[in-house]
């Protein structure tokens, strides 16, 4: 099935988002230590905790590949979600970490501002993780992985929070060496805000909730197919990254078993080829 190729295909994102940010933290925790900078110490610890959550998007993708067996009829896909789920809640902590040692910072001060090598380490980690947010936004774009789209957010805000670490480093270079904890409590803002995203998506898909939206474009599409008098009912929901769609149709009475099952087979095709969508049950009421 395709859907197993595109998660074996994720894989590859959650691979480079562990190599990216097992090399970053390494040398960020290093060089923010040596030389001072609360910001980029702030930045590092949160590529070290990437690796966990990067991680566990792997781990999801590698179960939600299993096939269908006799206690998981419909597969392991929701395996993905929760992966998500748990990324969001690693991110948070750190966040907060991030928070509280910036809130320190505040009560015990520091006077000496970090070393301008502190400031190039953060640009060039922004434009590696910016880089790896790229590939995995255009990866998440051709496999729909709800795992792999939290792990490309997590990128895109590290790109910003080296960004930040950054702007926060150059400014204490003109004496205002507490911007650098300011930044660095930014930097915790946007960590949590980041990993509230994910689990606000995340648990509105893991408790069978849609957007209206396009619910009302498959409406759409089904309403629109020859044969179909009215809908009754349609309903959709999400299994990991896969939609499934359950539509109740009225058609015209008078026809027989084989036409009417005609029509179900080109309502799922029109879902398959308008909304690349498979899994469709369809019911037949007479109108």
């Amino acid at each position: 099935m395709d859907v197993y190729d595109d998660l074996k295909k994720g894989e590859r994102g959650a691979w480079l988002s562990i190599a990216s940010y097992l090399i970053l933290a390494a040398a960020k925790l290093s060089i923010g230590y040596l030389y001072s900078s609360q910001a980029l110490l702030a930045d590092g610890l949160n590529n070290g905790t990437d690796v966990i959550a990067s991680a566990a998007v792997l781990v999801g993708l590698k179960i939600s590949q299993k096939p269908p067996d006799k206690d998981h009829p419909y597969g392991h896909f929701k395996a993905e979600a929760i992966a998500a789920l748990v990324a969001s809640f690693i991110i948070m902590s750190v966040g907060l970490q991030v928070l509280f040692e910036g809130f320190k910072s505040i009560i015990e001060p520091k006077t000496e501002s970090p070393s301008l090598i502190t400031a190039w380490a953060a640009i060039i980690s922004a434009a590696i993780m910016y880089g790896v947010y790229r590939y995995n936004r255009a990866l998440t774009a051709k496999i729909n992985s709800k795992a792999l789209v939290a792990a490309a957010h997590d990128n895109r805000s590290d790109a910003l929070v080296s960004l930040g670490a950054f702007a926060g480093i150059a400014a204490s270079q003109f004496g205002i060496a507490w911007f650098d904890t300011l930044t660095a409590i930014t930097i915790g803002f946007i960590i949590c805000k980041t990993a509230w995203d994910i689990f606000k998506d995340t648990a509105h898909s893991l408790t069978d909730g849609f957007d209206d939206q396009k619910l009302l474009s498959f409406k759409s599409t089904v309403e629109s197919t020859p044969g179909v008098d009215r809908i009754k009912d349609i309903k959709a929901r999400y299994l990991g990254s896969s939609v499934l769609v359950d539509v109740v149709i009225e058609v015209h009475a008078g026809l027989n078993v084989t036409e009417s099952h005609e029509i179900t087979d080109l309502v799922e095709r029109r879902m398959e080829m308008e909304h690349k969508i498979s899994h469709v049950h369809v019911h037949i009421e007479p109108s």
